[in-house]
């Protein structure tokens, strides 16, 4: 009995050496039918077709070798003119900073009028043109703001005042400065615009329907 367990076992055990072969066996055969196919692909195509397949392959491959030709061309100019665009954008803090400086003094009711105001303000507006200066070197400057028109690509509307000497969406007040450096945005100007009074809106309305009556 125990001899017959043990022909039973043996049979059923497989040999790792037949899976090997069984493996190498079904990849010989992948291979064969994929050089089977290529070969048919092969015979099927003229040499002029071939040949136009091949310049069509080239043209393909030089194009894509000028497209990223010229974006590194792109992305090396741009580092060069913006390289500092992280650190001009930082450096307007220093204006603010200045300006908020300025206020501040200007408003201490122990400082005003006196010699000691006067002369820290005037070594303040030196150092504001100064970096003004410097900015303009690099092409970065202000971005005109006061009575033009408001502009959401170069201004946010941070409030409306109302005024009826000057077009609804004049901008009549700068909150704070927004700059350019060439073409690109470095910040917007914060600004206050011009809406008209509700008395001048309510003769504007009454107005317009006398003469839609009319």
């Amino acid at each position: 009995m125990e001899k017959e367990k043990l022909k039973t076992n043996q049979k059923k055990q497989t040999n790792p050496e037949d899976k090997i072969i069984n493996n190498q066996e079904d990849v010989s055969e992948t291979d064969k039918n994929k050089v089977e196919e290529t070969d048919k692909e092969n015979k099927q195509l003229s040499p002029e077709e071939e040949i136009e397949k091949l310049k069509d392959k080239l043209t393909r491959t030089f194009a894509e070798m000028e497209n990223q030709r010229r974006r590194f061309e792109k992305e090396k100019d741009d580092a060069f003119e913006y390289g500092g665009f992280a650190f001009a954008r930082e450096a307007l803090n220093l204006l603010d900073n200045l300006e908020r400086s300025k206020v501040s003094l200007e408003n201490d009711e122990n400082l005003k009028n006196t010699d000691t105001l006067i002369k820290v303000m005037e070594h303040f507006n030196v150092i504001n043109k100064d970096i003004l200066s410097i900015f303009k070197k690099n092409n970065i400057e202000p971005i005109k703001s006061i009575n033009e028109k408001l502009d959401p690509n170069l201004h946010q509307a941070m409030m409306e005042i109302e005024d009826n000497a000057r077009e609804p969406g004049t901008i009549v007040q700068e909150i704070q400065k927004g700059f350019m450096m060439k073409d690109r945005l470095l910040r917007p100007s914060l600004v206050a615009v011009s809406k008209k009074k509700q008395e001048k809106k309510l003769e504007d309305n009454k107005k317009d329907e006398e003469n839609q009556e009319k």
